[in-house]
């Protein structure tokens, strides 16, 4: 699974934007003060931005939910969010907008249940730590 996740979608993954998926850089930081930039499916509804976890790396949503202050770059800009997770109505109403289809669940050999993110701009002009 982990050479599945490193190798076929490593290397698939940036392409996705070419076919209508629209992608984002997530900047995440680690306990040791590391931040890492990852590139995620981003899904906007009602003015929200959304990033979901459904592979079986989850690292960067680990360190997003330890510290939520995340760097984002979106079509070359790039700003400071709080990542929010998102449970409950919200879940099952985002959830619900933008479903994983079988193929894709297939192809990531059936990962543990989603978890989804919201973005929420930051209102401070804080560095990442």
């Amino acid at each position: 699974m982990v050479l599945f996740e490193a190798g076929f979608l490593g290397y698939y993954q940036p392409k996705l934007e070419s076919t209508g998926i629209p992608m984002l850089v997530v900047n995440t930081t680690d306990e040791a003060g590391e931040s890492t930039p990852r590139r995620l499916a981003r899904f906007e509804t009602d003015g929200d931005l959304y990033v979901s976890a459904h592979h079986w790396t989850r690292g960067w949503y680990r360190e997003a939910l330890k510290n939520p202050q995340v760097r984002v770059e979106i079509d070359g800009v790039t700003a400071d969010y709080i990542a929010v997770q998102v449970d409950g109505e919200e879940f099952q109403d985002v959830a619900t907008r933008f479903p994983i289809p079988f193929m894709a669940r297939f192809l990531m050999g059936f990962p543990p249940k989603r978890d989804i993110l919201r973005l929420d701009p930051a209102t401070s002009t804080e560095e990442l730590r």
